[in-house]
């Protein structure tokens, strides 16, 4: 087993970004320079020995009793050992396991092929075949202590018939769980572990403030040479918080005498107190005829260098839904974890030997890991659908988080859709003084007028404004505000908050009107969508839209108010473009909304007869970018190949011929850095750009989706798209576009995370520019965004109990509002490697690592990058393995949380991103790619490991009613062909499709009741739509459908297909359990898992 690879959790080093992957203070991906502490003087220890490469064919699958072969391009077989369950080592049991599956119905065994990873090569020594990590600080230590408790054995898998039955097992000791406490020995056997003495939290002097972290190295803008301008209404970000104080008034700590009211929004109902300057009920002066502590407060301790062993808990006769918790976060006792003691180990740490437990899944969605903290806490704590983290438990050191080599980062839908968010208007914004933090529900109140900040522990006080209360409408009792009651909340920002007036909503439209364009169709469903939604569009009475067609040449619409139509300006100069008219191309929505409805009535039919074949897409975008720089907002592009006039300009990269047989894939780069520079100056002037592809043949994906990725837009993407030809696709587009046209957005919005001291954040994932080290650039954000941040522990979290997160995102609403959006997040500190591995997300883990492995795909190459995910695999098993379970036990050993890491990583392995060995197009790969970095957790995981369910024998048992609508829930089944049957019919969700698979023998039932067909042979080749019938099985299926479209934002398109379809390769592709030409089956993978860790 080797000690490189995957090893901790961090990467950094290789090429310096101007945004996405990575930010300038921490260069590059994985392997490189890691980021060093601001606290580090040390050198860098020596770079760690490189495992192997593995590579190599497939073996042929092992027949019963036959026993594997070594050989010069395999991998050998697991080494035998006593660890082994079987007596003969060499000879696998068969379990419920199959090498390979029964081949899909009809199909002959495939061939053997290759490895999972290419083929071996010379391996040089310095980059790590995993993703690197930075070095432990100089305090980065673990003290050593007493082994672990062994962890008791879940089951053994029931033998097959025949086989030999397993050895004898000794008794296990029982295991007390407590998470945050050091290892101990196994506790005496007819007595409770010894108790273990709280660590008194960080003394100080109460009241001081704790000085400011160190200076921020420079930014990346600055290091890439792009200066971008600001148009936006707020001042630069280094010198004034950009997403927090725009204007530089600290305010939030200044008592003011403004006469905003304070305002409560909660759904329907509005909260308003009286104003700022009588704070009190009718007739009570400022500052009098209160007592100077409520009698929450009167039984605390006064402030002293230690804090006090046992408080009373503050509060107590306030209303039950506004509690504080009754001990600030900055002052919990070690003790935490004992408030979820539990007898024995939890089941998270439950050991599973994944050679021998076939059924992992569980029958519905898999659950994030709730962190172990006090019960009032945890009840306030951010949504992990918009807040999550890889650990739910955050190691002491770095050194530990190293040990336990599993990645430490966070995954955020800062912008999602919610149904219930409060939203306060306030005169004053409560942050802290020294790091701006905003007030959240894990501060600590020292008393009525002071507060500690979770993140720096600075002392502040609590400004006069704050003292009333809009949801009790009572006076004297800050920590019932609803800022203190919810981690997520929405502020409506004051006027101090602003240079100038919010930035209107601004739409510009620009579309690819050459022949190969025209042919798709496209064009009609683009205008009609907006004429179906033109009203619908976000925005108010300063709304602006403007159109932009190209070809050859580029035209622009005149639709000046006055006009009896649209006109036409063409301009034919694409070196050096010029806007015709500035003032009457981007025009009030409102005032001019019969013209453009004219326009986009004729727009269909005035291209309908070209014959330009070439299209000037960069000259487009140049002309485009004028046009919004002077207000800001989103621009919408069209296009349907590759551009082949102007500036920008393009050739094909890829070669058909090498789409599967190529060792690593060329071309994920992009082949100009002219669509990233003018994403770059889009950023600075506020302007988003979001591409929507409709293309039959290659249009070098790589290049052009740079375009949005650095300005914060999205891609979208419809290979072979045609209206008459690809209906499914058509019904996507149209979907698609009605929900981009009427989704809520933000303009010029920026979003900044913040973590407790002695975390750092050094890596970021997604679509945006990064302004400064922890400020990300998004000049347009919307409710379907994902990102992810990579983290590392610079220094020793030992004196502190729970560590906090906060992302606050700073945008201009539609409506002309400024806004602040605040998710706060709390996790507890531990220091042994058994309470890590119990709060790991398995998933969060996943999505990480998918984005990671994204990086290293363009900046290293794809083989790489495969070698990585799997090293990340073996590293966390084999450190789980060794450091955590104490009694050596055979298998392939994972505790239950982790049960489903070597599966997950399989199907990254086997997604159109990284395949390798099966026909994948340059630009399908490339997508996948952009969906891995953008898209949420929640979707992501769909696209990595769909969900498979058995459709025709749907019945009302445990069903859903939701909307009185009954909604049927069956099992979730693994992908495996062996799940198939012929006599049924299965459903496949795959996050942005959505397969129907009939087998040949299935149901007439089903066939005429939930189909509409008389027989097998009569359902249509493309089908891509379930008729509504009235009978109960109809009824039943539809609903489930339609329930499972209603969980994601974007709409998956259905197909229908039996075994002649042309789609049920890519239904096949999907089973990720099963062999391929290519690819290990799931037994195989861990077979080769467990013969690495075994070395």
């Amino acid at each position: 087993m080797s000690n490189a690879g995957f090893s901790s959790q961090n990467g950094a080093g290789g090429q310096t970004y101007a945004n996405g992957p990575t930010q300038s203070p921490f260069p590059g991906l994985y392997n490189a320079a890691p980021p060093v502490s601001y606290y580090q003087s040390s050198p860098m220890p020596p770079t760690m020995p490189v495992r192997p490469q593995m590579g190599g064919p497939l073996p042929p699958p092992l027949q019963p009793g036959q026993t594997p072969v070594p050989s010069q391009n395999s991998a050998p077989p697991p080494v035998s050992s006593t660890n082994n369950y079987y007596p003969n080592a060499q000879n696998p049991p068969l379990s419920s396991w199959n090498y390979g599956p029964r081949p899909p119905m009809g199909m002959a065994t495939p061939p053997p092929g290759n490895h999972v990873t290419s083929s071996p090569s010379p391996v040089p020594t310095p980059p790590s075949k995993g993703f690197g990590a930075p070095p432990p600080g100089p305090n980065a230590s673990v003290s050593p202590g007493p082994p672990l408790p062994p962890s008791s054995l879940s089951s053994w898998a029931q033998p097959q018939p025949g086989s030999v039955p397993p050895p004898p097992m000794n008794a296990m000791s029982p295991q007390a769980y407590q998470p945050g406490r050091p290892p101990y020995g196994p506790p005496p056997t007819a007595a409770p572990p010894p108790a273990m003495r709280p660590t008194p939290p960080p003394t100080g002097l109460q009241g001081t403030a704790t000085p400011p972290p160190p200076m921020a190295p420079q930014n990346e803008a600055g290091q890439s040479g792009v200066v971008a301008s600001n148009t936006s209404a707020f001042t630069d970000v280094e010198n004034m918080d950009w997403d927090d104080d725009p204007s530089g008034m600290r305010q939030a700590h200044t008592p003011s005498n403004s006469q905003v009211p304070n305002n409560f929004e909660s759904g329907d109902r509005t909260f308003t107190d009286p104003p700022s300057s009588q704070p009190g009920p009718a007739g009570r002066p400022i500052g009098h005829a209160y007592p100077s502590l409520p009698p929450g407060y009167q039984n605390m301790a006064p402030p002293s260098n230690m804090p006090p062993t046992h408080l009373a808990p503050p509060y107590s006769s306030g209303p039950a839904a506004y509690q504080q918790p009754a001990v600030g976060p900055a002052q919990l006792s070690p003790s935490l974890a004992g408030l979820s003691l539990q007898s024995q180990t939890p089941d998270a740490l439950r050991v599973i030997n994944l050679l021998q437990e076939r059924n992992l899944l569980p029958p519905t969605a898999i659950q994030p890991p709730t962190p172990c903290l006090p019960q009032d806490l945890q009840k306030v704590n951010c949504s992990p659908d918009v807040f999550r983290s890889t650990l739910t438990s955050i190691p002491q050191t770095q050194a530990l988080l190293n040990k336990a080599k599993l990645p430490l980062g966070l995954l955020l839908h800062p912008f999602k859709d919610l149904s219930q968010l409060p939203v306060v208007t306030s005169s004053t914004i409560v942050r802290c003084r020294s790091c701006r933090t905003y007030i959240n529900p894990f501060v600590n109140f020292l008393d009525q007028r002071r507060w500690k900040c979770n993140l720096c522990y600075r002392v502040n006080d609590v400004p006069e404004e704050f003292m009333y209360n809009p949801v009790s409408r009572s006076y004297g009792e800050p920590h019932k505000r609803p800022e203190v009651q919810n981690a997520t909340i929405e502020f409506i920002a004051p006027s101090e908050y602003m240079l100038r007036p919010p930035q209107p909503a601004a739409y510009l439209f620009v579309l690819d009107v050459s022949h190969n364009a025209v042919q798709t169709g496209y064009i009609d469903v683009v205008c009609q969508s907006l004429l179906d939604n033109l009203n619908a569009l976000p925005g108010d009475t300063r709304t602006k839209i403007g159109f932009i067609t190209f070809d050859t040449t580029i035209h622009f619409y005149n639709l000046q108010e006055g006009l009896s139509q649209p006109q036409m300006l063409i301009v034919s100069d694409i070196e050096d473009v010029f806007l015709p008219t500035p003032d009457s191309l981007l025009v009030n929505l409102n005032e001019c909304k019969e013209l453009v409805q004219d326009l986009l009535k004729s727009l269909p039919q005035m291209f309908s007869k070209t014959m330009e074949t070439h299209s000037a897409l960069g000259p487009a975008l140049q002309a485009a970018f004028k046009l919004l720089s002077p207000t800001g907002g989103r621009m919408s592009v069209f296009q349907s190949q590759l551009p082949t006039l102007g500036v920008g300009a393009l050739k094909s990269r890829e070669d058909p011929n090498q789409r599967a047989s190529a060792k690593d894939i060329q071309h994920l780069s992009p082949a100009t850095d002219f669509y990233k520079k003018l994403a770059l100056d889009c950023s600075g002037q506020q302007v988003a750009v979001d591409l929507f592809m409709l293309s039959s043949q290659y249009c070098d994906l790589a290049s052009l989706g740079c375009i949005s990725r650095y300005s914060a837009g999205s891609v979208y993407y419809y290979p072979s798209y045609h209206n008459q030809h690809n209906p499914a696709q058509t019904e996507r587009f149209q979907r698609d576009l009605k929900r981009y046209l009427t989704r809520k957005i933000g303009f010029e919005a920026v979003m900044r995370i913040r973590c407790t001291k002695g975390l750092s954040i050094h890596t970021f994932h997604g679509n945006f520019f990064v302004r400064s080290t922890d400020l990300l650039s998004l000049p347009n954000v919307n409710p379907d965004a994902g990102f992810a941040v990579q983290m590392s522990i610079e220094e020793n979290l030992v004196d502190m109990q729970v560590v906090s997160f906060q992302a606050a995102l700073l945008y201009t609403s539609s409506k002309g509002e400024r806004r602040i959006r605040v998710h706060t997040m709390c996790l507890p500190v531990v220091n042994s490697l058994s309470d890590i591995f119990a709060g790991a997300d398995v998933q969060a883990i996943t999505g990480l690592l998918a984005s990671m492995a994204v990086d290293r795909s363009v900046t290293a190459s794809l083989s790489d990058a495969r070698d990585a995910m799997t090293n990340a695999v073996i590293d966390s098993l084999a450190s789980y393995r060794t450091a955590v379970l104490t009694i050596q036990q055979p298998g392939l050993l994972s505790p239950s949380c982790l049960r489903l890491f070597p599966l997950y990583i399989l199907a990254l392995l086997k997604q159109k991103a990284f395949r390798t060995g099966t026909s994948t197009r340059l630009d399908d790969r490339v997508f996948a790619m952009c969906q891995l970095k953008y898209q949420p957790l929640a979707y992501l995981m769909l696209m990595i490991h769909p969900a498979l369910y058995r459709v025709d024998d749907l019945t009302d048992d445990g069903a859903l009613n939701i909307n009185d609508r009954t909604i049927p829930q069956p099992c979730v089944l693994q992908l495996s062909v062996e799940k198939l049957s012929r006599e049924g019919a299965f459903l496949m969700d795959a996050g942005t499709v959505v397969y129907l698979w009939v087998g040949r023998n299935c149901n007439p039932q089903f066939l005429t009741q939930v189909l509409g067909v008389a027989n097998y042979a009569a359902i249509p080749q493309t089908m891509t739509q379930l008729p509504e019938l009235d009978t109960a099985e109809s009824t039943r299926t539809r609903a489930f459908v339609c329930w499972l479209r209603e969980q994601r934002p974007f709409y998956p398109t259905l197909h229908v297909i039996k075994d002649e379809s042309q789609l049920k390769a890519n239904f096949m592709q999907n089973m990720v359990e099963d062999r391929t030409e290519s690819a290990l089956s799931y037994y195989e993978f861990l077979l080769h898992v467990q013969q690495q860790i075994s070395k």
